[in-house]
């Protein structure tokens, strides 16, 4: 089989890729590498390389694409293999992928074998599984149509393809400067309904570098031109399969746009600029405009919810509900408004109802927790639990709620704590210690962050979960006196969904690393951008 690489200015990182899927053994009988038109030190490393080793042949463009899909396609053009696989400059092939994979597709002969990816956050190294719901057991499909979530799973790289249903099929990547490429490559794909073997084993590893000087487009969300290419390109999915006539599976592309697309740029809108919001507000509604009604109901509670308001509205509003609604799990913040008995999303916004709110179990209920971090030499934190249109009461009116403070980098929780609840003012409330001393002892040195998952405890058993909605009165940066420490930094914010967070640097050298990385942030975003 061939594994295609493609390369642009990234020397300091193409031969960590080219390696690893070198290591895959004998079943990789070449790696195709792409250099689109480096101006770096990328086609000397590439060169380096070839000279050690026969299975690596380079291909050189004369001129720089723009995008991913040019190389890509002049990579299966160069291919060789009865498989080919796609992977990108900076990331890797965990060892054991190919061989994972080749023996599904092997075994089950089907055109097209998906396996398991992780965004591995740089670089602090934590794993965040891509779309976790497809990959828990080995799964072969007749076609695509039989499970429909795989539309979820754009990704281009943590596939295998048969390199003869690809050409057969004609089927490539855009070229040029074309974002979301990949996202109109699987949908032509799965648009020549290929059977499809899924496999468990973890087959890609996707490093994200937020601090990098360019991010990936996957992070570079902050230009409104993301948005709307991002839209371009599900566009072209959904008419991909609208001509390969499966009707079917263009209905499930739109209704993952709703439940997924939509919820990852909600939940940031609030604190983007007015034009910016403006100008996504009026590309969102035009697009969702031209949805069915039933592609828009297909979509889960609460994301249909967060449609039918950009519908609704001439304009943006409600921001900030809006990001507490699109996050992950769901806040649903007062006020609860009603039209007769039935919830709906605002007094003057009667039209856009809750619908199946009621039939939610309690774990997927989107419930709001507010806290309030009051930093001291013994720290307290205050939550008040909000009634949802009766749905907590009914399942049996929480009695305390359970508070595990998980490092942001990845791990198990350092610290649980248990506020006893009481009914207060249409919903509940309490209070509990936190030892912030011994939270920032179990995070090590340095400068740490948790975030706080919240469970509701009732007579029944556990109940719903969800993460805490930060206070503004809680947001104060403190520096508590200890033994331990000397000085200990405490700063509670509100992450871009508005969860709480809290921000610890213990130690005099912890507090300066705050103030130094703040300033190394500012000076990041004065560099200019590359491509």
């Amino acid at each position: 089989m061939s594994v295609v690489v493609i390369a642009y200015n990234d020397a300091a990182l193409i031969g960590s890729a080219v390696r690893s899927a070198l290591a895959q053994g004998d079943a990789v009988t070449e790696v195709v590498a792409v250099d689109d038109c480096s101006s770096d030190g990328t086609a000397a490393v590439l060169d380096q390389l070839a000279t050690t080793e026969p299975r690596l042949r380079v291909v050189r463009r004369a001129e720089n694409s723009g995008g991913c899909g040019t190389p890509r396609n002049d990579g299966i053009a160069a291919a060789t293999g009865a498989y080919v696989m796609f992977l990108d400059s900076d990331d890797v092939l965990p060892p054991g992928a190919v061989e994972a994979l080749l023996a599904a597709a092997e075994k089950h002969g089907t055109e097209v074998t998906v396996g398991r990816a992780v965004r591995r956050e740089l670089p602090a190294g934590r794993d965040v599984r891509w779309q976790p719901g497809l990959y828990r057991e080995a799964a072969v499909y007749e076609s695509p149509e039989d499970e429909p979530a795989l539309l979820h799973d754009t990704l281009c790289v943590n596939k295998l393809y048969r390199r003869d249903f690809l050409t057969g099929r004609h089927i490539r990547f855009p070229d040029g400067k074309f974002v979301y490429e990949d996202f109109v490559f699987t949908a032509r794909v799965y648009a020549a309904a290929p059977r499809v073997a899924v496999v468990p084993e973890l087959v890609y590893i996707w490093h994200v570098r937020r601090a990098a000087a360019q991010v990936s487009l996957s992070l570079a969300r902050t230009d409104v031109a993301n948005w709307q290419a991002r839209i371009t390109a599900h566009t072209e999915a959904v008419e991909a399969f609208r001509a390969a006539g499966r009707p079917a599976l263009a209905a499930a592309c739109r209704t993952k746009f709703v439940d997924y697309d939509l919820c990852l740029y909600l939940r940031e809108l609030r604190v983007r600029d007015a034009a910016y919001r403006a100008r996504w507000w009026e590309l969102t509604r035009a697009h969702l405009a031209g949805f069915e009604p039933a592609e828009l109901a297909a979509a889960a509670a609460p994301a249909r919810w967060l449609a039918g308001v950009v519908l609704a509205a001439d304009e943006p509003r409600d921001l900030d509900r809006l990001s507490q609604l699109a996050a992950d799990p769901a806040r649903l913040t007062p006020p609860y408004a009603t039209a007769g008995s039935a919830p709906v999303w605002a007094d003057d916004l009667v039209d856009v109802t809750l619908d199946g709110v009621e039939a939610l179990p309690a774990d997927r209920l989107p419930v709001t927790v507010d806290a309030t971090l009051l930093a001291g030499r013994r720290g307290i934190l205050k939550l008040r639990v909000h009634e949802l249109y009766g749905r907590l009461a009914a399942a049996g009116a929480p009695t305390s709620a359970d508070v595990e403070f998980v490092p942001r980098d990845g791990g198990e929780s350092a610290l649980t704590v248990t506020a006893p609840l009481g009914e207060s003012d249409g919903g509940w409330s309490g209070q509990v210690p936190v030892p912030l001393a011994r939270l920032a002892a179990a995070g090590g040195r340095g400068t740490q962050i948790w975030d706080l998952r919240v469970r509701l405890n009732t007579p029944a058993g556990p109940g719903a979960h969800t993460t805490a909605r930060a206070r503004a009165a809680g947001l104060r940066r403190t520096a508590v006196p200890g033994s331990r420490y000397g000085v200990l930094l405490v700063q509670p914010y509100r992450t871009s969904s508005g969860s709480l967070a809290v921000r610890l640097a213990p130690g005099v050298q912890g507090a300066f690393g705050v103030v130094g990385g703040k300033l190394r942030r500012l000076a990041r975003t004065a560099r200019p951008r590359r491509r």
